[in-house]
């Protein structure tokens, strides 16, 4: 007889390990090494039903997601789709091996370095503390070009963010021991859903040797340091050391989906999209875009059947977390892309499948059935990337139909012509772990920044106790979003009520305050703008289309902080 263990971890959420005994299918009627599939149970049918299912077609399952009905399962690679879908009490509506579905744009995949768990250090003030120190600017603030465009400056000295208000970052992790991250990180309600993979079935390296016992990183931890960066830009502490966030004084939950690489896996990312809707946030921002495909198509004539099949349950399985998210109050805040192309209009696209590598071949795109995600699915605040001249950063995507609003996201090749072309300090600066910094070589293990890091423009700022934190520059869309994602915290923390026992507003009210009191901005004159002083290609050139109130490339318009938080009120009634 087959035991089933069941961990519940939030009301959506359960883990179940299964030990097949007899009830599995017979070892001959089954082939090939084991590999994950990812199942997707009908809408409304019994999960529980199902679950009996994979066991008798000889899969083990491995983890349940009941609020989304999204199995990973553990199975031989040849014959248990086809027993499984055979068997009427699975109600299966799709079955696929799973793959990555999503990379952070910049992180790239490398093996991790040697580490050892650091634990947060925190000093404790009083509310009124609190709030008096974050309506101040932090000594690298200065650097911060982006925090002066939306315009934080001015508005935490009426609203630096409520402790209540909490934003969870959705991404390859955060270091909780950042000295500018502790003091807003919430540890207890921090999870990781992500476990290491030294290497995939086919032997390619995905996130290096596991450091953790287990292989599964605290959750105060980030090998990857995208995910700290963007936490950095969203809420650092106004702690007159290092820098602040847009929403300083808000609170950081980490809901970690990515892997140390950069991948983002199917189940980690839905389960962690429930959680955010159970654990109670109010924002979440997700800067990452969908793999293995750019483009997550019904039915394309260039797929093979089973990886129609793949696409259709991706979209099925992450438009059915995000409508769990936003049902339960989450406004979720996600980056355009960085493929410089007008997601209404797609492109031609020769880079799917990403994973595993070689796979990638030329399929025409259907804007109608194919839709890349998370940015393309429902409910989603969709924001496009700006240099510090407010010009449309080369690389951001664009156009009509995904955009909301436009954000500081760096673009290192602003100000062509100028001596300010192609400098460091026009990208966006934020935090960056210490562990991260080491593993790329831009600190050395004592602490100092190497050349390396002298030439990326890595800072270092340290407090009198001698507790030190490191900062670095990165670009693209996913340094935009949490521009925006502190922003809608400061809405939160404005215009929240006590709602059932719990503080918040509703994510369709956040929506409309944010884009009604964005900054706007018409197309430039003329509309179509060229990269190629800029040593861009004329894949890049841009047609910016729409009204100075609602355009391609600035959406409602940039984001504005105390606009918000004075003017919000309006948009209320």
């Amino acid at each position: 007889m087959s035991a089933v263990l069941v961990a519940p971890l939030v009301a959506g959420l359960v883990v179940v390990a299964v030990n097949n005994t007899a009830s599995a299918a017979p070892a001959a009627a089954l082939s090939g090494a084991a590999t994950d599939f990812n199942i997707l149970v009908t809408e409304g049918a019994s999960v529980e039903s199902t679950v009996d299912a994979v066991r008798a077609a000889g899969g083990t399952v491995v983890t349940v997601n009941k609020a989304v009905g999204l199995l990973t399962v553990s199975a031989p690679r040849t014959g248990f789709a086809e027993r499984l879908k055979s068997n009427r009490a699975a109600t299966v509506s799709a079955v696929a091996p799973a793959k990555a579905i999503g990379h952070a744009p910049r992180t790239p995949v490398k093996p991790k370095r040697d580490a050892t768990e650091r634990g947060a250090r925190a000093t404790t003030a009083s509310p009124a503390q609190a709030r008096a120190a974050a309506s101040t600017m932090d000594p690298l603030d200065e650097k911060l070009w982006g925090l002066k465009m939306v315009r934080s400056d001015l508005a935490r000295t009426k609203q630096p963010g409520d402790k209540r208000v909490k934003v969870g970052v959705l991404d390859t992790g955060i270091d909780g021991s950042h000295p500018d991250i502790a003091p807003n990180f919430d540890a207890a309600l921090s999870r990781n859903f992500t476990r290491d993979i030294p290497n995939d079935e086919l032997g390619q390296i995905v996130d290096g040797p596991c450091e953790f016992r287990g292989c599964v990183d605290p959750a105060n931890w980030d090998d990857g340091g995208h995910g700290t960066h963007v936490a950095g830009t969203i809420a650092a502490a106004a702690n007159g050391f290092g820098v602040s966030g847009v929403a300083p004084n808000v609170t950081l939950v980490n809901i970690r989906g990515g892997q140390d690489s950069g991948s983002f896996f199917l189940q980690p990312v839905v389960d962690a999209m429930v959680y955010s809707g159970d654990a109670g946030l109010d924002v979440v921002n997700m800067s990452f875009f969908v793999d293995p495909w750019l483009y997550n198509c019904d039915a394309n004539p260039a797929d093979a059947p089973e990886l129609q099949e793949q696409q259709r349950l991706i979209k099925t399985a992450v438009t059915r977390g995000l409508n769990y998210a936003y049902r339960k109050g989450v406004s979720q805040v996600v980056s355009l892309g960085n493929q410089h192309s007008d997601l209404g209009k797609p492109q031609p696209d020769a880079s799917s499948p990403n994973f595993p590598a070689g796979g990638a071949y030329q399929r025409q795109i259907d804007n109608a059935s194919c839709l890349s995600l998370p940015i393309e699915g429902p409910h989603t605040i969709g924001v496009s990337a700006l240099g510090p001249s407010q010009k449309k950063a080369d690389y951001s995507n664009y156009g009509l139909e995904q955009i909301s609003v436009s954000a500081p996201g760096g673009y290192f090749r602003d100000y062509f012509g100028t001596p300010w072309h192609r400098t460091n300090e026009n990208m966006t600066l934020s935090t960056l772990p210490r562990n991260v910094g080491i593993a790329e070589g831009l600190i050395d293990e004592a602490g100092n920044v190497t050349q390396k890091g002298i030439d990326a423009g890595v800072q270092k700022a340290c407090q009198a106790d001698g507790t030190c934190g490191f900062y670095q520059y990165l670009q693209g869309t996913s340094m935009a979003s949490p521009h925006a994602a502190g922003v809608a915290a400061l809405i939160v923390s404005q215009y929240g009520r006590n709602q059932g026992g719990e503080f918040g507003l509703k994510p369709d009210r956040v929506q409309k305050v944010l884009e009604g009191t964005a900054s706007k901005t018409p197309c430039p004159v003329p509309p179509t703008v060229d990269y190629l002083n800029e040593g861009r290609d004329e894949t890049f050139t841009a047609t910016c289309a729409g009204t100075k109130e609602f355009n391609g490339f600035y959406g409602h318009g940039i984001v504005d902080a105390w606009s918000a938080i004075t003017q919000g009120s309006k948009f209320l009634k």
